[in-house]
């Protein structure tokens, strides 16, 4: 199974973008992962908050193959554990999807379109971090899953 994460925006910390592109390194030993990185959208302070949802909707759904499975980084979407995130996807590998694709939104959030064609949502905290932080967060969790999966030392119970 791949596994690919569509971010809005660029990461403009060289610090985070290293320790993102670490874990992006150590992930390649157990699965096919990308971070894609969908540029911000221009003009912004002429949008309403929902015209700004809307174009980014348009342009995630774009990066999306008809077979993806997509789950939406939303702050209203279950809360799991490091051992559960790593039996979801055990489930998701086990269930033979292609490709699984998680979205991290603009800063309003996610269009009605893009909640319509998602199979889930994800909440990494009940805390609010910046879309920033949440790619370290997020790759470093899927890394935490997948050595759970294979036994390894990395995570301690």
């Amino acid at each position: 199974m791949n596994i690919k994460l569509l971010a809005i925006g660029k990461t403009d910390s060289t610090a985070l973008q290293s320790l993102i592109q670490d874990y992006e390194k150590r992930l390649g030993f157990y699965t096919k992962f990308t971070l894609e990185v969908i540029p911000d959208i221009r003009n912004v302070a002429k949008m309403s908050e929902n015209q700004q949802k809307e174009k980014e909707g348009e342009l995630i759904l774009k990066k999306l193959q008809p077979a993806d499975q997509l789950i939406l980084l939303d702050e209203n979407g279950k809360q799991w554990s490091s051992v559960g995130f790593s039996e979801f996807l055990q489930k998701k590998m086990n269930s033979g999807i292609k490709q699984l694709v998680f979205v991290i939104g603009g800063p309003y959030g996610f269009s009605d379109t893009v909640y319509q064609k998602a199979q889930g949502k994800l909440s990494l905290s009940a805390m609010t971090f910046s879309h920033q932080m949440v790619r370290l967060f997020f790759t470093e969790q899927l890394y935490r899953a997948f050595t759970i999966l294979n036994n390894e030392p990395y995570h301690h119970k």
